[in-house]
């Protein structure tokens, strides 16, 4: 049997604050609907499932998240996550520069739960609390710089 990730899907209190974000990101939006009906509600297990729905893509193509905004049945809010709660946990991303994308999150209110670290050397990492409380990590890998002659 082949298997391949489609996408990974998270349900936000504000649609359009969070596309902001991650656009700001770098992704990119392929479309938006407003979905509802039998089929919604068959597939998803809510009766009388209604929401508003945007998927983006990462720049390479290869990662996608549906992000979606419930009408009906309202949505419910509990506690932001913490790391080490069972569940879904974080989106990650990589990115070029990590300065550079923690100064994206922070025009959005986003900052790193506790700072910036280097994982030996190889990566500089961090999570952010986004939008809707999403925690986001967001990892640099270090390039190794050539010799000198």
């Amino acid at each position: 049997m082949a298997i391949k990730l489609e996408n990974v899907g998270i349900a936000v209190r504000d649609l359009n604050a969070a596309i902001a974000f991650f656009t700001d990101l770098g992704l990119s939006v392929m479309g938006r609907a407003t979905v509802s009906g039998d089929w919604t509600e068959t597939a998803v297990g809510l009766d009388g499932n209604h929401a508003n729905i945007v998927m983006l893509a990462t720049p390479d193509g290869q990662g996608q998240l549906e992000l979606f905004e419930y009408i009906h049945p309202d949505a419910i809010e509990r506690d932001p996550v913490v790391p080490n709660e069972i569940g879904m946990h974080r989106v990650a991303f990589s990115v070029d520069d990590i300065d550079e994308a923690l100064a994206v999150a922070a025009r959005h209110g986003c900052y790193p739960l506790r700072g910036v670290a280097n994982y030996e050397g190889v990566y500089k990492l961090t999570y952010v609390r986004g939008p809707s409380d999403i925690i986001v990590m967001l990892a640099q890998e270090l390039k190794e710089e050539p010799a000198s002659n």
